[in-house]
Protein backbone atom coordinates (compact mmCIF):
# COMPACT_ATOMS: atom_id res chain seq x y z
CA UNK A 1 0.00 0.00 0.00
CA UNK A 2 1.43 3.52 -0.74
CA UNK A 3 2.57 5.37 2.38
CA UNK A 4 0.00 8.31 2.59
CA UNK A 5 2.35 10.85 1.60
CA UNK A 6 2.77 10.07 -1.63
CA UNK A 7 -1.44 9.99 -1.79
CA UNK A 8 -1.28 13.26 -0.89
CA UNK A 9 1.97 14.79 -2.78
CA UNK A 10 3.45 14.70 -6.31
CA UNK A 11 6.47 15.69 -6.99
CA UNK A 12 7.21 16.61 -10.45
CA UNK A 13 10.11 18.25 -12.42
CA UNK A 14 10.03 21.39 -14.78
CA UNK A 15 11.55 20.36 -18.27
CA UNK A 16 12.02 22.88 -20.85
CA UNK A 17 13.17 22.78 -24.49
CA UNK A 18 15.91 24.62 -25.94
CA UNK A 19 17.60 25.54 -28.88
CA UNK A 20 21.16 25.97 -26.92
CA UNK A 21 22.90 24.21 -24.28
CA UNK A 22 21.37 22.57 -21.25
CA UNK A 23 23.20 21.24 -18.35
CA UNK A 24 21.91 18.94 -15.25
CA UNK A 25 23.26 18.62 -12.46
CA UNK A 26 22.31 17.88 -8.37
CA UNK A 27 22.90 21.30 -7.44
CA UNK A 28 21.46 24.38 -9.41
CA UNK A 29 24.11 26.62 -8.82
CA UNK A 30 26.56 24.50 -10.41
CA UNK A 31 24.48 23.52 -13.35
CA UNK A 32 23.76 27.41 -13.69
CA UNK A 33 27.80 28.03 -13.63
CA UNK A 34 27.96 25.02 -16.68
CA UNK A 35 25.64 26.90 -18.26
CA UNK A 36 27.55 30.40 -17.85
CA UNK A 37 30.67 28.63 -19.60
CA UNK A 38 28.36 27.91 -22.31
CA UNK A 39 27.13 31.58 -22.46
CA UNK A 40 30.73 32.49 -22.87
CA UNK A 41 31.07 30.87 -25.92
CA UNK A 42 32.60 26.95 -24.11
CA UNK A 43 31.57 23.44 -25.25
CA UNK A 44 30.23 20.94 -23.45
CA UNK A 45 33.75 19.79 -22.01
CA UNK A 46 34.39 23.21 -20.40
CA UNK A 47 30.77 23.26 -18.95
CA UNK A 48 31.79 20.18 -17.24
CA UNK A 49 34.80 21.40 -15.79
CA UNK A 50 33.11 24.06 -14.33
CA UNK A 51 29.92 22.27 -13.00
CA UNK A 52 32.67 19.81 -11.88
CA UNK A 53 34.66 21.72 -10.08
CA UNK A 54 31.66 24.25 -8.54
CA UNK A 55 29.43 21.20 -7.36
CA UNK A 56 32.53 19.69 -5.52
CA UNK A 57 32.32 22.81 -3.40
CA UNK A 58 28.94 23.33 -3.00
CA UNK A 59 27.93 19.32 -2.62
CA UNK A 60 31.36 18.54 -0.61
CA UNK A 61 30.10 15.44 0.60
CA UNK A 62 29.74 13.69 -2.64
CA UNK A 63 32.53 14.96 -4.95
CA UNK A 64 35.41 17.05 -5.14
CA UNK A 65 38.61 17.49 -6.07
CA UNK A 66 40.11 14.30 -3.62
CA UNK A 67 37.68 11.80 -5.42
CA UNK A 68 37.77 10.23 -8.70
CA UNK A 69 35.19 8.94 -11.22
CA UNK A 70 34.47 8.55 -14.77
CA UNK A 71 33.05 10.64 -17.82
CA UNK A 72 31.92 9.43 -21.13
CA UNK A 73 31.96 12.25 -23.95
CA UNK A 74 29.86 12.42 -27.39
CA UNK A 75 32.27 14.39 -29.91
CA UNK A 76 29.41 15.36 -32.43
CA UNK A 77 31.32 16.77 -35.35
CA UNK A 78 33.10 13.58 -35.52
CA UNK A 79 30.21 11.02 -34.95
CA UNK A 80 32.34 9.62 -31.86
CA UNK A 81 32.30 8.83 -28.05
CA UNK A 82 35.12 9.01 -25.98
CA UNK A 83 35.79 7.79 -22.45
CA UNK A 84 37.76 9.41 -19.60
CA UNK A 85 38.36 7.29 -17.18
CA UNK A 86 39.81 9.33 -13.69
CA UNK A 87 38.76 6.61 -11.21
CA UNK A 88 40.73 6.25 -7.98
CA UNK A 89 44.09 3.40 -7.05
CA UNK A 90 44.50 2.43 -3.91
CA UNK A 91 48.45 3.64 -2.49
CA UNK A 92 51.24 1.86 -3.26
CA UNK A 93 52.15 1.61 0.57
CA UNK A 94 48.93 0.18 1.06
CA UNK A 95 49.33 -2.89 4.12
CA UNK A 96 46.65 -5.56 3.73
CA UNK A 97 47.39 -6.64 7.18
CA UNK A 98 46.07 -3.43 8.08
CA UNK A 99 42.93 -4.38 7.63
CA UNK A 100 42.24 -7.93 9.32
CA UNK A 101 38.85 -9.35 9.15
CA UNK A 102 36.50 -8.66 12.51
CA UNK A 103 34.65 -11.96 12.12
CA UNK A 104 31.42 -10.39 13.26
CA UNK A 105 29.08 -9.86 10.29
CA UNK A 106 29.03 -7.47 7.38
CA UNK A 107 30.11 -3.88 6.90
CA UNK A 108 27.56 -1.36 7.39
CA UNK A 109 28.34 1.34 5.05
CA UNK A 110 27.63 0.95 1.19
CA UNK A 111 28.98 -3.07 0.43
CA UNK A 112 28.02 -6.08 1.84
CA UNK A 113 31.69 -7.10 2.62
CA UNK A 114 33.38 -8.96 5.84
CA UNK A 115 33.45 -6.33 8.50
CA UNK A 116 37.42 -5.21 8.72
CA UNK A 117 38.23 -4.14 12.74
CA UNK A 118 37.57 -0.54 13.40
CA UNK A 119 36.25 -0.51 10.19
CA UNK A 120 39.52 1.04 8.71
CA UNK A 121 38.59 0.68 5.34
CA UNK A 122 35.44 2.55 5.55
CA UNK A 123 36.32 5.49 7.76
CA UNK A 124 39.45 7.20 8.39
CA UNK A 125 43.23 7.90 6.61
CA UNK A 126 43.79 4.82 6.04
CA UNK A 127 40.79 4.08 3.57
CA UNK A 128 41.83 6.91 1.50
CA UNK A 129 42.62 6.39 -1.96
CA UNK A 130 44.60 8.15 -5.06
CA UNK A 131 42.25 10.55 -6.12
CA UNK A 132 41.79 11.04 -10.03
CA UNK A 133 39.06 13.64 -11.03
CA UNK A 134 41.15 16.59 -11.24
CA UNK A 135 43.76 14.83 -13.57
CA UNK A 136 40.79 13.93 -15.73
CA UNK A 137 39.13 17.14 -16.34
CA UNK A 138 42.97 18.80 -17.22
CA UNK A 139 43.65 15.68 -19.27
CA UNK A 140 40.11 16.29 -21.57
CA UNK A 141 40.22 20.19 -21.37
CA UNK A 142 43.58 19.91 -22.71
CA UNK A 143 42.45 17.82 -25.60
CA UNK A 144 38.82 19.45 -25.77
CA UNK A 145 38.77 22.28 -24.07
CA UNK A 146 38.02 26.07 -25.97
CA UNK A 147 37.95 28.81 -22.87
CA UNK A 148 40.97 29.19 -19.83
CA UNK A 149 41.25 26.29 -17.15
CA UNK A 150 41.87 29.32 -15.12
CA UNK A 151 38.51 31.06 -16.45
CA UNK A 152 36.46 27.40 -16.09
CA UNK A 153 37.52 27.07 -12.00
CA UNK A 154 36.96 30.66 -10.96
CA UNK A 155 33.34 30.49 -10.12
CA UNK A 156 33.86 27.34 -8.06
CA UNK A 157 37.03 29.26 -6.28
CA UNK A 158 34.39 32.63 -5.55
CA UNK A 159 31.68 30.15 -4.18
CA UNK A 160 34.73 28.60 -1.71
CA UNK A 161 35.48 31.68 -0.83
CA UNK A 162 31.84 32.22 0.00
CA UNK A 163 30.88 29.44 1.96
CA UNK A 164 28.35 26.62 1.63
CA UNK A 165 25.29 27.63 3.06
CA UNK A 166 23.81 25.82 5.66
CA UNK A 167 20.16 25.43 4.67
CA UNK A 168 17.89 22.56 5.88
CA UNK A 169 19.01 19.63 3.11
CA UNK A 170 22.41 20.77 3.91
CA UNK A 171 22.06 20.14 7.98
CA UNK A 172 20.46 16.78 7.39
CA UNK A 173 23.23 15.75 5.40
CA UNK A 174 25.52 16.67 7.82
CA UNK A 175 23.48 15.33 11.14
CA UNK A 176 23.65 12.12 9.23
CA UNK A 177 27.25 11.35 10.11
CA UNK A 178 28.07 13.84 12.89
CA UNK A 179 29.46 11.21 15.36
CA UNK A 180 31.71 10.05 12.49
CA UNK A 181 32.48 13.09 11.12
CA UNK A 182 33.26 14.12 15.13
CA UNK A 183 36.38 11.72 14.96
CA UNK A 184 38.88 14.04 13.03
CA UNK A 185 39.59 17.10 14.47
CA UNK A 186 39.94 18.95 10.57
CA UNK A 187 36.43 17.61 9.60
CA UNK A 188 34.31 18.39 13.19
CA UNK A 189 36.31 22.20 12.66
CA UNK A 190 34.59 22.15 9.19
CA UNK A 191 31.13 20.86 9.44
CA UNK A 192 30.36 20.71 12.55
CA UNK A 193 29.43 23.67 15.86
CA UNK A 194 30.55 22.45 18.95
CA UNK A 195 30.61 19.07 18.25
CA UNK A 196 26.73 19.09 16.90
CA UNK A 197 25.68 19.31 13.37
CA UNK A 198 25.47 22.80 12.45
CA UNK A 199 22.40 25.16 13.25
CA UNK A 200 20.44 25.99 10.28
CA UNK A 201 20.21 29.40 8.01
CA UNK A 202 16.55 29.77 9.72
CA UNK A 203 13.45 28.64 8.34
CA UNK A 204 12.57 32.21 7.46
CA UNK A 205 15.89 32.38 5.16
CA UNK A 206 16.53 35.85 7.54
CA UNK A 207 19.43 34.27 9.28
CA UNK A 208 22.71 33.16 7.24
CA UNK A 209 24.94 30.27 8.25
CA UNK A 210 27.97 29.64 6.00
CA UNK A 211 31.15 26.54 6.01
CA UNK A 212 34.46 28.15 6.31
CA UNK A 213 35.74 26.85 2.94
CA UNK A 214 38.39 29.42 2.31
CA UNK A 215 41.22 26.82 2.88
CA UNK A 216 39.64 25.19 -0.47
CA UNK A 217 39.16 28.50 -2.51
CA UNK A 218 43.02 28.58 -1.66
CA UNK A 219 43.81 25.26 -3.23
CA UNK A 220 41.58 25.84 -5.55
CA UNK A 221 42.91 28.59 -6.86
CA UNK A 222 46.60 26.94 -7.31
CA UNK A 223 45.05 24.53 -9.37
CA UNK A 224 43.55 27.00 -11.27
CA UNK A 225 46.69 29.23 -12.12
CA UNK A 226 49.04 26.10 -11.97
CA UNK A 227 47.06 23.74 -13.89
CA UNK A 228 45.62 20.11 -12.96
CA UNK A 229 48.95 18.62 -12.29
CA UNK A 230 49.26 20.71 -9.41
CA UNK A 231 47.79 18.30 -7.44
CA UNK A 232 50.06 16.30 -8.41
CA UNK A 233 53.27 17.06 -9.01
CA UNK A 234 53.54 20.55 -6.99
CA UNK A 235 53.07 21.40 -3.34
CA UNK A 236 49.82 21.18 -3.45
CA UNK A 237 49.43 17.43 -3.65
CA UNK A 238 52.93 16.78 -1.40
CA UNK A 239 50.96 18.68 1.21
CA UNK A 240 47.77 16.80 0.97
CA UNK A 241 49.52 13.17 0.86
CA UNK A 242 51.63 14.40 3.93
CA UNK A 243 48.51 15.76 6.07
CA UNK A 244 46.80 11.69 5.28
CA UNK A 245 50.03 10.10 6.45
CA UNK A 246 50.27 12.43 9.62
CA UNK A 247 46.93 11.06 10.01
CA UNK A 248 47.78 6.87 9.37
CA UNK A 249 47.57 6.87 5.76
CA UNK A 250 48.97 5.14 2.78
CA UNK A 251 49.01 8.69 0.27
CA UNK A 252 52.21 9.69 -0.80
CA UNK A 253 53.85 12.18 -2.98
CA UNK A 254 55.05 9.56 -4.97
CA UNK A 255 51.14 7.81 -5.80
CA UNK A 256 50.10 11.27 -6.89
CA UNK A 257 53.03 11.43 -9.01
CA UNK A 258 52.49 8.55 -10.83
CA UNK A 259 48.67 8.57 -10.85
CA UNK A 260 47.38 8.99 -14.80
CA UNK A 261 43.94 9.40 -15.90
CA UNK A 262 42.70 7.72 -18.73
CA UNK A 263 41.24 8.63 -22.34
CA UNK A 264 40.22 4.96 -23.85
CA UNK A 265 38.24 3.52 -25.90
CA UNK A 266 34.47 3.23 -25.07
CA UNK A 267 32.36 -0.11 -24.58
CA UNK A 268 29.80 0.66 -27.33
CA UNK A 269 26.71 -2.02 -28.45
CA UNK A 270 23.79 -2.53 -30.40
CA UNK A 271 20.86 -2.70 -28.96
CA UNK A 272 17.47 -3.34 -30.88
CA UNK A 273 17.45 -0.44 -32.62
CA UNK A 274 19.76 2.10 -30.42
CA UNK A 275 23.33 2.49 -30.00
CA UNK A 276 24.66 2.95 -26.39
CA UNK A 277 28.38 3.65 -25.16
CA UNK A 278 29.86 3.05 -21.40
CA UNK A 279 32.87 3.18 -19.67
CA UNK A 280 34.89 -0.49 -19.84
CA UNK A 281 36.48 -2.16 -17.51
CA UNK A 282 36.30 -2.06 -13.58
CA UNK A 283 33.42 0.12 -14.07
CA UNK A 284 29.16 -0.48 -14.12
CA UNK A 285 29.53 -0.21 -17.89
CA UNK A 286 29.73 -3.73 -18.25
CA UNK A 287 27.40 -4.62 -16.18
CA UNK A 288 25.18 -2.01 -17.49
CA UNK A 289 25.88 -4.31 -21.22
CA UNK A 290 25.55 -7.79 -19.87
CA UNK A 291 22.16 -6.57 -18.42
CA UNK A 292 20.93 -4.56 -21.52
CA UNK A 293 21.85 -7.95 -23.59
CA UNK A 294 19.71 -10.11 -21.13
CA UNK A 295 16.52 -7.39 -21.58
CA UNK A 296 17.17 -7.74 -25.33
CA UNK A 297 16.12 -11.02 -25.62
CA UNK A 298 12.63 -10.26 -23.20
CA UNK A 299 9.23 -9.74 -24.02
CA UNK A 300 8.64 -6.28 -22.93
CA UNK A 301 5.08 -6.00 -24.64
CA UNK A 302 3.74 -5.11 -21.33
CA UNK A 303 4.93 -3.38 -18.06
CA UNK A 304 4.83 -5.71 -16.15
CA UNK A 305 6.64 -8.17 -18.36
CA UNK A 306 9.49 -5.38 -18.98
CA UNK A 307 9.74 -5.19 -14.98
CA UNK A 308 10.04 -8.76 -14.76
CA UNK A 309 12.48 -8.88 -16.97
CA UNK A 310 14.60 -6.25 -15.57
CA UNK A 311 14.28 -7.73 -12.47
CA UNK A 312 15.95 -10.88 -13.68
CA UNK A 313 18.32 -9.02 -15.65
CA UNK A 314 19.85 -7.09 -13.40
CA UNK A 315 20.04 -9.78 -10.80
CA UNK A 316 22.50 -11.99 -13.52
CA UNK A 317 24.05 -9.04 -14.54
CA UNK A 318 25.30 -8.93 -10.41
CA UNK A 319 26.24 -12.26 -10.04
CA UNK A 320 28.57 -12.03 -12.80
CA UNK A 321 29.83 -8.66 -11.71
CA UNK A 322 30.31 -9.67 -8.36
CA UNK A 323 31.46 -12.88 -9.02
CA UNK A 324 34.24 -12.34 -11.67
CA UNK A 325 35.55 -8.46 -11.97
CA UNK A 326 38.36 -6.77 -10.25
CA UNK A 327 41.82 -6.09 -10.75
CA UNK A 328 45.10 -8.13 -10.23
CA UNK A 329 47.24 -5.15 -10.59
CA UNK A 330 48.74 -7.36 -13.89
CA UNK A 331 46.76 -6.29 -16.67
CA UNK A 332 48.12 -3.55 -18.41
CA UNK A 333 44.99 -2.72 -20.66
CA UNK A 334 42.38 -2.27 -17.56
CA UNK A 335 41.36 0.88 -16.47
CA UNK A 336 41.45 1.69 -13.27
CA UNK A 337 28.00 9.21 -1.88
CA UNK A 338 28.27 10.54 -5.35
CA UNK A 339 26.87 12.88 -7.78
CA UNK A 340 26.43 12.88 -11.55
CA UNK A 341 25.79 15.65 -14.20
CA UNK A 342 25.22 16.32 -17.48
CA UNK A 343 25.75 18.59 -20.69
CA UNK A 344 24.58 19.19 -23.64
CA UNK A 345 25.80 22.17 -26.36
CA UNK A 346 24.17 23.98 -28.81
CA UNK A 347 25.99 21.93 -31.20
CA UNK A 348 25.57 18.76 -29.93
CA UNK A 349 28.41 17.78 -28.06
CA UNK A 350 27.64 16.00 -24.27
CA UNK A 351 29.45 14.96 -21.32
CA UNK A 352 27.99 12.76 -18.96
CA UNK A 353 30.01 12.91 -15.62
CA UNK A 354 29.77 10.89 -12.90
CA UNK A 355 32.52 11.59 -9.89
CA UNK A 356 32.58 10.58 -6.46
CA UNK A 357 34.04 10.40 -2.70
CA UNK A 358 32.73 7.13 -2.55
CA UNK A 359 30.46 7.26 0.80
CA UNK A 360 29.02 10.39 2.01
CA UNK A 361 31.57 12.49 3.45
CA UNK A 362 33.85 9.73 1.79
CA UNK A 363 36.37 8.96 4.38
CA UNK A 364 35.24 11.63 6.65
CA UNK A 365 38.55 12.69 7.06
CA UNK A 366 39.78 16.71 5.86
CA UNK A 367 42.90 17.56 4.62
CA UNK A 368 44.10 20.51 6.72
CA UNK A 369 46.28 21.88 4.07
CA UNK A 370 43.96 21.84 1.20
CA UNK A 371 40.44 22.38 2.57
CA UNK A 372 39.53 18.57 0.76
CA UNK A 373 37.19 16.20 2.59
CA UNK A 374 38.92 13.29 0.86
CA UNK A 375 37.48 10.08 -0.37
CA UNK A 376 37.43 6.19 1.23
CA UNK A 377 37.57 4.90 -2.36
CA UNK A 378 39.61 1.81 -0.18
CA UNK A 379 36.07 0.51 0.64
CA UNK A 380 35.36 -0.31 -2.97
CA UNK A 381 37.92 -3.33 -2.55
CA UNK A 382 36.34 -6.78 -1.16
CA UNK A 383 38.44 -7.52 2.09
CA UNK A 384 38.64 -10.81 1.82
CA UNK A 385 41.82 -12.57 0.18
CA UNK A 386 41.84 -14.57 -3.10
CA UNK A 387 38.88 -13.25 -5.02
CA UNK A 388 38.52 -10.92 -8.38
CA UNK A 389 38.46 -7.49 -6.41
CA UNK A 390 40.33 -8.50 -2.83
CA UNK A 391 42.06 -5.37 -1.41
CA UNK A 392 45.44 -4.67 -2.40
CA UNK A 393 48.08 -2.03 -3.01
CA UNK A 394 48.65 -0.31 -6.17
CA UNK A 395 45.30 -1.78 -7.72
CA UNK A 396 42.77 0.14 -9.91
CA UNK A 397 39.30 0.74 -7.69
CA UNK A 398 36.08 -0.99 -8.88
CA UNK A 399 33.86 1.71 -9.05
CA UNK A 400 30.08 1.22 -9.64
CA UNK A 401 29.79 4.59 -11.82
CA UNK A 402 27.57 4.04 -15.22
CA UNK A 403 27.72 7.21 -17.02
CA UNK A 404 26.06 6.51 -20.65
CA UNK A 405 25.87 7.90 -23.85
CA UNK A 406 22.44 6.28 -25.77
CA UNK A 407 21.71 6.79 -29.55
CA UNK A 408 18.20 6.23 -31.06
CA UNK A 409 16.89 7.33 -34.19
CA UNK A 410 17.14 11.19 -33.71
CA UNK A 411 17.37 11.02 -29.90
CA UNK A 412 21.05 11.24 -28.05
CA UNK A 413 20.91 11.26 -24.16
CA UNK A 414 23.59 11.71 -21.63
CA UNK A 415 22.19 9.53 -18.77
CA UNK A 416 24.04 9.18 -15.46
CA UNK A 417 23.45 8.44 -11.38
CA UNK A 418 24.59 8.88 -8.31
CA UNK A 419 23.88 6.09 -5.53
CA UNK A 420 26.16 3.34 -5.41
CA UNK A 421 24.90 -0.10 -6.78
CA UNK A 422 22.00 1.42 -6.78
CA UNK A 423 23.24 3.44 -10.23
CA UNK A 424 23.83 0.42 -12.87
CA UNK A 425 19.51 -0.39 -11.74
CA UNK A 426 19.25 2.75 -13.14
CA UNK A 427 20.67 3.34 -16.04
CA UNK A 428 18.97 0.32 -17.14
CA UNK A 429 15.57 0.73 -16.85
CA UNK A 430 16.27 4.32 -18.09
CA UNK A 431 17.93 3.12 -21.32
CA UNK A 432 14.66 0.81 -21.87
CA UNK A 433 12.62 3.27 -20.99
CA UNK A 434 13.87 5.92 -24.24
CA UNK A 435 15.21 3.13 -26.46
CA UNK A 436 11.71 0.48 -25.93
CA UNK A 437 9.14 2.76 -25.31
CA UNK A 438 10.51 5.84 -27.13
CA UNK A 439 10.40 7.83 -24.16
CA UNK A 440 11.30 12.00 -23.61
CA UNK A 441 13.60 12.81 -20.98
CA UNK A 442 10.99 13.88 -18.76
CA UNK A 443 8.79 10.80 -18.53
CA UNK A 444 12.49 8.72 -18.56
CA UNK A 445 12.99 10.22 -14.88
CA UNK A 446 9.28 10.83 -13.50
CA UNK A 447 8.63 6.74 -14.34
CA UNK A 448 8.37 4.47 -11.14
CA UNK A 449 11.66 2.41 -10.95
CA UNK A 450 12.97 -1.09 -8.98
CA UNK A 451 16.48 -1.42 -7.71
CA UNK A 452 18.36 -4.70 -7.74
CA UNK A 453 21.48 -4.26 -6.34
CA UNK A 454 23.15 -7.62 -5.87
CA UNK A 455 20.80 -8.52 -3.06
CA UNK A 456 17.92 -11.26 -3.06
CA UNK A 457 15.28 -8.45 -2.86
CA UNK A 458 13.92 -6.11 -5.76
CA UNK A 459 13.50 -3.13 -4.32
CA UNK A 460 9.87 -1.35 -6.19
CA UNK A 461 8.76 2.49 -5.95
CA UNK A 462 5.35 1.65 -4.52
CA UNK A 463 4.36 4.29 -6.98
CA UNK A 464 4.47 1.24 -9.63
CA UNK A 465 0.59 -0.09 -10.75
CA UNK A 466 -0.80 -3.12 -8.82
CA UNK A 467 0.32 -5.28 -11.62
CA UNK A 468 3.63 -4.46 -11.79
CA UNK A 469 4.28 -5.01 -7.96
CA UNK A 470 1.80 -8.52 -8.54
CA UNK A 471 4.58 -9.73 -11.29
CA UNK A 472 7.46 -8.70 -9.54
CA UNK A 473 6.43 -10.61 -6.28
CA UNK A 474 5.79 -14.01 -8.36
CA UNK A 475 9.20 -14.98 -8.45
CA UNK A 476 10.75 -12.28 -6.27
CA UNK A 477 11.14 -10.98 -2.78
CA UNK A 478 9.62 -7.52 -3.05
CA UNK A 479 10.01 -4.71 -0.59
CA UNK A 480 8.21 -1.36 -1.80
CA UNK A 481 9.27 2.41 -1.00
CA UNK A 482 8.52 5.76 -2.04
CA UNK A 483 10.82 8.01 -3.54
CA UNK A 484 12.31 10.30 -1.22
CA UNK A 485 14.34 13.41 0.04
CA UNK A 486 16.29 11.01 2.22
CA UNK A 487 17.17 8.75 2.55
CA UNK A 488 17.38 7.57 -0.96
CA UNK A 489 15.66 3.95 -1.84
CA UNK A 490 16.85 4.08 -5.40
CA UNK A 491 19.34 6.33 -7.66
CA UNK A 492 19.73 9.53 -7.95
CA UNK A 493 19.97 10.41 -11.90
CA UNK A 494 20.44 13.64 -14.06
CA UNK A 495 20.55 13.73 -17.75
CA UNK A 496 20.28 15.66 -21.47
CA UNK A 497 18.50 14.75 -24.57
CA UNK A 498 18.90 15.62 -27.92
CA UNK A 499 16.24 15.21 -30.27
CA UNK A 500 17.16 16.60 -33.82
CA UNK A 501 18.25 20.05 -32.64
CA UNK A 502 16.52 20.62 -29.87
CA UNK A 503 17.94 19.78 -26.04
CA UNK A 504 16.58 18.86 -22.77
CA UNK A 505 17.30 18.31 -19.60
CA UNK A 506 16.24 16.61 -16.08
CA UNK A 507 17.22 15.60 -12.69
CA UNK A 508 15.47 12.96 -10.23
CA UNK A 509 12.51 14.47 -8.99
CA UNK A 510 13.03 14.01 -5.31
CA UNK A 511 16.13 15.99 -5.09
CA UNK A 512 16.01 19.23 -3.30
CA UNK A 513 19.11 20.95 -5.24
CA UNK A 514 18.94 19.24 -8.12
CA UNK A 515 17.84 21.06 -11.23
CA UNK A 516 18.51 21.80 -15.11
CA UNK A 517 20.03 25.19 -16.35
CA UNK A 518 19.70 26.52 -19.79
CA UNK A 519 22.11 28.62 -22.27
CA UNK A 520 20.30 31.38 -23.37
CA UNK A 521 19.10 31.53 -26.63
CA UNK A 522 19.71 34.50 -29.17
Amino acid sequence: MASSLSRTMQTTKTVIETKGGVVSAQHRLAAEAGAAVLRAGGDAVDAAVATSFVIGVLEPWMSGPAGGGAMMLWRAGEGKAVAVNHGMRSPKGLRVEDFPLSGDGKAGDLFPWDKVVGDVNVQGAKAIAVPGVVDGLGKVHGLYGKLPWAELLAPAVAYAREGLQVDWYAALCIASVTRMLAKDPDAAALFLEDGQWPTISGWTALAEKRLDQSRMADSLDIIAREGARALYDGDLGAAMAQDVQDKGGYLSREDLQAYNAQIQKPLSFGYRDAQFHVMDGLTAGPTFAHAMGDIEQRDLSDKPSAFAAYADALNAAYAARLGTMGDDGESPEAPGCTTHFSVVDKDGNMVSQTQTLLSIFGSRVVSPSTGFLMNNGIMWFDPAQGRPNSLGPDKRCLMNVCPILGEKGDKKFAFGASGGRKIVSAMTQMASFVADYGMGVGDAFHHPRIDVSGAQSVVADEAHAPEVLDRLRADHDVTTAPRSVFPYAFACPAGVMRDGDTNTGCTEIMSPWGDTALELED
